[in-house]
């Protein structure tokens, strides 16, 4: 999901909690100009009646304006957007002339006034089922290095295969977009595009992914100088959605493949590289790093005796 999507998400509740406060202020201050707008004010049940609907509106407004999570809180001026609509379809019908036409308008506004709840409510709702799927991970490590040349490593994602044991490989374009091919669980070979959305020198490099991707992912790495001038601190904040969301999740899970232990296991080879200048494998493990084939990993022996 992209930042641009989650601010709109996040802002289309705000505006609609704004709106109910407007419509609800007029609805309670000035009864009998609303009932004359929208063609009712022939009707003596509407002195009673639009008052309420304005103390309906603000308390909509309260829960959307109040709430830190109000996109939830949408639903309740679906609901009454419905009751609304009932209420002024009985109205049109029964009316004729101006007034008529006045009830024809004002339901063609609450329509799209419905239209935009019901958009809001149900891009919510789709929200909270993508961050029901996405996982998030952090991970940080401790670089006997200076800061600039940690960071200088990273930058180059060409050199990001060499420690990153389930990447096969990045290719960067001139515009500062990448492609990355990865190893997958089961064998599963995974393609995607990123792009870089902040680059501090020395500082962070964050990036999403782009278009049409078995892994949606966003992330970041930043770049401090370790206390007691030990060298630099490297942190990692990944969040991606998982193929077959929390099912792929558990499957990679059970063959071996978690994210979570890759990441530390790649920062763990980067601090290798970085501090020896290759990443040193032991005789115990002959197969590799890869987490799905640490099972065939055994006790280090001497070389006569291998």
């Amino acid at each position: 999901m992209t930042q641009q999507h989650d601010s709109t998400t996040e802002r289309l509740p705000k505006l609609l909690g704004w709106a109910s406060l407007g419509l609800g202020s007029a609805e309670v201050a000035a009864p009998r100009a609303v009932s004359r707008l929208t063609g009712v004010d022939d009707s003596a049940e509407a002195r009673t009646v639009v008052p309420l609907l304005g103390a309906r509106e603000l308390g909509h407004a309260a829960l959307l304006l109040g709430s830190r999570k109000p996109a939830p809180w949408v639903w309740t001026r679906v609901a009454g957007d419905a009751i609304d609509l009932t209420a002024l379809g009985r109205a049109l019908a029964v009316r004729n002339g101006e007034r008529k036409r006045r009830t024809a308008v004002a339901t063609a506004a609450v329509a799209a006034i419905t239209a935009a709840d019901v958009y809001a409510a149900v891009r919510a709702r789709r929200r909270k089922k993508d961050d029901e799927h996405t996982r998030d991970l952090h991970a940080s490590i401790t670089i006997d290095r200076p800061r600039a040349e940690v960071y200088r490593y990273w930058h180059d994602f060409a050199n990001l295969p060499r420690f990153m044991a389930h990447l096969e490989s990045v290719q960067t374009d001139a515009d500062g977009r990448s492609h990355w091919r990865a190893r997958g669980p089961a064998k599963r070979t995974i393609e995607w595009d990123a792009e870089i959305t902040e680059d501090r020198p020395d500082t962070v490099i964050s990036w999403q992914s782009t278009g049409p991707t078995l892994v949606g992912n966003t992330g970041s790495v930043r770049f401090s100088d370790a206390p007691g001038d030990r060298g630099t601190e490297v942190r990692v904040e990944l969040a991606y959605d998982p193929p077959a969301g929390r099912a792929g999740a558990a499957v990679a899970k059970l063959l071996g493949e978690q994210p979570e232990q890759q990441v530390r296991d790649d920062l763990r080879r980067f601090k290798q590289l970085m501090e020896a200048g290759e990443v040193v494998r032991s005789d115990a493990s002959p197969e590799g790093t890869r987490a799905l084939r640490q099972a065939k990993q055994r006790p280090a022996q001497p070389p006569a005796a291998a």
